[in-house]
């Protein structure tokens, strides 16, 4: 049987999985998609688990909402996150996307539920 958390994770991934190569968003975007605004919090713990799914989730596309790569730190290497993105180019300085607005991608408006 599942519980609520686990049905929000997987609404979680299922959101992340869309995302397009190149593009982010943030934990507090998603939450607002899935009608959970005030649980970006939430979000990020679904990021941290994400590693755990049998589907790939590309949860180095999820960042915080000034476009820092503040989950960096729960990726094999604290680098991976950055290579991740810098592969999808995507460019980096300081833990923070360049020109993070050109990049964002906001499921609310790319998404109908």
């Amino acid at each position: 049987m599942k519980n609520k958390q686990s049905d929000f994770f997987e609404q979680v991934y299922q959101v992340v999985r869309l995302i397009p190569k190149g593009r982010v968003t943030s934990y507090g975007a998603i939450a607002n998609y899935l009608g959970a605004k005030s649980s970006s919090r939430a979000v990020g713990y679904a990021m941290n688990a994400a590693h755990s799914q049998k589907e790939a989730v590309p949860a180095h596309r999820v960042l915080n909402r000034n476009g820092q790569l503040t989950g960096r730190h729960h990726f094999s290497t604290p680098f991976l996150m950055q290579e991740l993105l810098e592969k999808e180019k995507i460019q980096i300085e300081n833990d923070t996307v360049v020109n993070f607005i050109k990049h964002f991608w906001d499921p609310t408006d790319e998404l109908a539920l």
